[in-house]
């Protein structure tokens, strides 16, 4: 086993020399005679010149290398009662079938492909169809209201939109295909069409001349070969939301990924190939992406589909179930499952009625995992728990206990050290290098490892201004965090107004504007604020129009009803409370971090710039008559 410090220091000393040695590992058309360089736009691109293609690695390869018969997917839905393993062969014919399919309704190299769709066999298929023919997926979370599809519609301008029908959010049907229908009349750009595939337990309605139904298609399909692609060829799109209240387009190129998720793999997660790997997510999100679909199938792994929750499909005991059953070698979730876990089965008596000894690590990432979360979980399983830090951007690791290196104790609270090509400084305000233990913004030198994101889609203005011109030579993660003097990191939360919500970014911007939309609503804000199983959860403050008299609960039964219809379920905004004055500066912009500091219990120093110091009182007082927030709960 490498030394992890060694490894370490090399790849920030010479990166290109670094990365060109990991990406021997990658079956390469045309091998990579260049590290890293920059394009047209003065942004740095990894591996520019060589060949490959991202489903051939994940697939064909391992078809021809040993791997045909050996389980590459297997799918597990508790709320339809079905399951189904896919060997690398078989997974390979239904991806080469829909290539077929999709290349038969006119998509060629370089189109874009959004996938609206549950977490059921069928998205994998077509991530993987979309690789193959070098088309630009962009899969977009089925949990997400019309409007949010309508917005990425417009941005991604899709040659196809591909749905299903519908999907089981634990008892109760949602269907798809009106929220598909609502987008469409929504979005300016015009789908020409729209593939369905129909559940049997639900049924979409079909719109003649734009809707096809996807097994009559499949019918007529002939299986379709790969396209070799540049490495500097985008594979995907995935919108994180952003402070500007419109969703920035990250975009995946096809071999920095391919390079850094095998490696990470090996270096990070210290699995073989062969080994059951189960990422607990979805695939709308970019775990999904990166660790059900892409990396283990790139390592030749077996990757676990999961349509269903941590509890209540059918109880809290599912996990501990899955992991016997397949035998799961290393697993990753996110706290807010544990927690929902612990919330259901306190004392773990659901989890002795399952072996779980195969399990040799869990990884915890999404939102930052809290100590007493961290101990229930190590005690029960007995293993040791590994809380990584990382994002959309970066699509893979930046801060880990790296398992393929020698492993370092862990220390709760902790996401540990620095990936191998993350060169991560904590930076006070005019850029300057923070000491040891004081918080700052967390900062990574230029330039990022392979894998991470090169821009956003079709507007590098964007990601210069949201990610590179804070401070020169760097990229801003958006994260405050300390390093300790042992260099383990911590990272403390947002700095911006993102908000985590079980491990899901939203916006308080794009709150705010359904908030704001009520006829009796004057003014408001939308903070996140610290909760014990989500990590962070909305809460409105609304200043009421003059002359409105609607009652309290009237308002918030209201406006909690408009966000689940305009942002969607995954927003879990439940509260929103009426007050006479928000918190301020003398130039009008809304003191949001300081009311958060209040209601997660947490010293401020008052700013000096503060309109009147007696809102605060006021609002204080508020959130203890009203419980909101830990501090008064």
């Amino acid at each position: 086993m490498q030394d992890y410090q060694s490894h370490y220091k090399e790849s920030l000393e010479d990166p290109e020399r670094f990365w060109m040695e990991q990406a021997k590992a990658i079956d390469w058309f045309i091998p990579p005679k260049n590290g890293i360089t920059k394009d047209d736009s003065g942004l740095y691109r990894w591996f520019d010149g060589a060949r490959l293609n991202t489903s051939y690695l994940a697939l064909d390869y391992h078809v021809n290398n040993g791997r045909a018969d050996q389980d590459a997917l297997i799918y597990e839905s508790p709320v339809t009662y079905e399951s189904h393993t896919y060997s690398y062969r078989e997974l390979l014919s239904e991806t080469e079938l829909l290539a077929g399919l999709l290349k038969d309704q006119g998509v060629v190299k370089g189109d874009t492909v959004i996938i609206y769709m549950p977490m059921i066999p069928q998205v994998v298929f077509a991530m993987l169809a979309c690789a193959r023919l070098g088309a630009v997926h962009s899969v977009v979370f089925g949990g997400f209201a019309a409007r949010e599809l309508a917005i990425r519609i417009d941005d991604a301008k899709p040659r196809i939109l591909l749905t299903a029908s519908g999907s089981v959010e634990i008892k109760r049907v949602i269907q798809y295909k009106p929220l598909v229908d609502e987008a469409l009349d929504l979005a300016n750009y015009k789908v020409d069409k729209v593939i369905v595939w129909q559940r049997p337990f639900v049924k979409a309605g079909m719109k003649a001349g734009r809707d096809l139904d996807w097994a009559s298609l499949l019918k007529k399909a002939s299986p379709c070969g790969y396209v070799e692609l540049d490495a500097t060829d985008p594979l995907y799109i995935l919108y994180t939301s952003g402070t500007t209240g419109k969703p920035k387009g990250i975009v995946r190129d096809n071999g920095g990924h391919a390079v850094a998720l095998k490696y990470s793999m090996k270096y990070i997660y210290g699995v073989e190939p062969g080994d059951v790997y189960w990422a607990a997510s979805d695939v709308g999100w970019i775990v999904g992406h990166s660790y059900i679909v892409y990396a283990p199938l790139l390592y030749g792994c077996t990757t676990i589909l999961y349509e269903g929750k941590p509890v209540k499909t059918p109880d809290a005991g599912t996990f501990w179930r899955i992991i016997h059953q397949h035998k799961v070698g290393v697993m990753f979730t996110a706290p807010t499952a544990i927690r929902a876990i612990k919330r259901e089965d306190p004392n773990g008596t659901k989890h002795r009625h399952y072996d779980t000894s195969c399990l040799r690590n869990v990884f915890l990432a999404g939102e930052r995992c809290d100590v007493a979360t961290y101990k229930w979980l190590h005690n029960m399983l007995g293993i040791e728990i590994i809380d990584h830090w990382w994002q959309s951007e970066s699509g893979w690791p930046m801060i880990s206990n790296s398992l393929g290196y020698d492993f370092l104790p862990v220390k709760p609270g902790s996401a540990s050290f620095p990936v191998c090509g993350f060169d991560i400084h904590i930076l006070d305000e005019y850029g300057k290098r923070q000491p040891n233990n004081v918080e700052g913004a967390v900062a990574i030198k230029l330039p990022l490892p392979p894998g991470c994101l090169p821009s956003l889609w079709n507007n590098d203005t964007l990601f210069k201004e949201s990610y590179l011109s804070r401070y020169e030579g760097y990229y801003l993660a958006g994260d405050g965090g300390y390093k300790d003097d042992e260099g383990y990191f911590f990272i403390t939360g947002r700095t911006d107004d993102v908000i985590n919500v079980a491990g899901h970014r939203l916006s308080t911007s794009d709150l705010e504007e359904v908030v704001a939309a009520h006829e009796a609503v004057a003014e408001c804000a939308v903070i996140g604020i610290a909760d014990e199983l989500k990590g962070q959860v909305p809460v409105g403050f609304v200043v009421l129009k003059g002359g409105s008299f609607i009652k309290a609960d009237d308002l918030e039964s209201e406006l909690i009803r408009m966000v689940r219809k305009k942002v969607g379920a995954v927003a879990s905004f439940k509260q929103a409370v009426i007050v006479k004055r928000l918190p301020k500066t003398r130039s009008g912009k809304i003191l949001r971090a300081t009311m958060r500091c209040i209601a997660d219990g947490k010293s401020f120093t008052l700013p000096s710039t503060i309109e009147d110091p007696t809102v605060l009182k006021d609002l204080k007082k508020l959130m203890f008559e009203k419980k909101i927030g830990i501090a008064f709960n």
